[in-house]
């Protein structure tokens, strides 16, 4: 195929059909392909101490690596507190000025709340912190169809000229 019936193909309804359909198709590939784990190494051990008042875990946010080892304490420093980990089903409880530890493997890749599990005040249901486990392949993926969208936007909006090139010029002058 010469060049000049490449152009007259993409410039048919035909050609617009087909690059609809490979945005589309690159949209799910993105969606739904597993993504390479690139944050495999060695287990390591983690010590993270979670100091629990009033509504509120410090630190509220955790990250570590598949196959780690976690040790949390909890210390709580004015009422009791407790701290249930959601899909580990794992608790642990610490009276005030007491530390209680709990000792696991992360072996479920992903975020995952952990709680108050024990009834503390007003706004007790409140006291939630984050687990992450891995790497945020949400995050990757969504930005990800951000910019195939936009692309589609902006192809779709603008079009291409017949040499085959895309009309950047008429985009920043609108």
């Amino acid at each position: 195929m010469n060049p000049t019936n490449l152009r007259n193909f993409i410039a048919s309804r035909t050609g617009k059909q087909l690059a609809w359909i490979l945005i589309i198709s690159s949209g799910l590939l993105i969606a739904f392909a597993p993504l390479p784990d690139f944050s495999r190494s060695a287990p390591q051990t983690h010590f993270i101490r979670i100091e629990a008042n009033k509504f509120a875990y410090q630190p509220a946010q955790l990250h570590v690596n598949p196959g780690d080892i976690v040790t949390i304490e909890l210390a709580s420093t004015d009422v009791v507190h407790g701290l249930y980990l959601d899909s580990y089903d794992l608790a642990v409880q610490s009276d005030p000025g007491q530390t209680a530890t709990l000792t696991f493997i992360a072996d479920k890749t992903g975020s995952f709340r952990f709680r108050c599990n024990i009834t503390c005040g007003a706004l007790h249901p409140f006291m939630i912190g984050k687990f992450t486990v891995g790497v945020n392949q949400w995050l990757y993926r969504g930005w990800s169809l951000a910019i195939l969208i936009v692309f589609g936007i902006l192809a779709s909006t603008h079009g291409w000229r017949r040499n085959n090139t895309f009309n950047i010029i008429s985009i920043v002058q609108k």
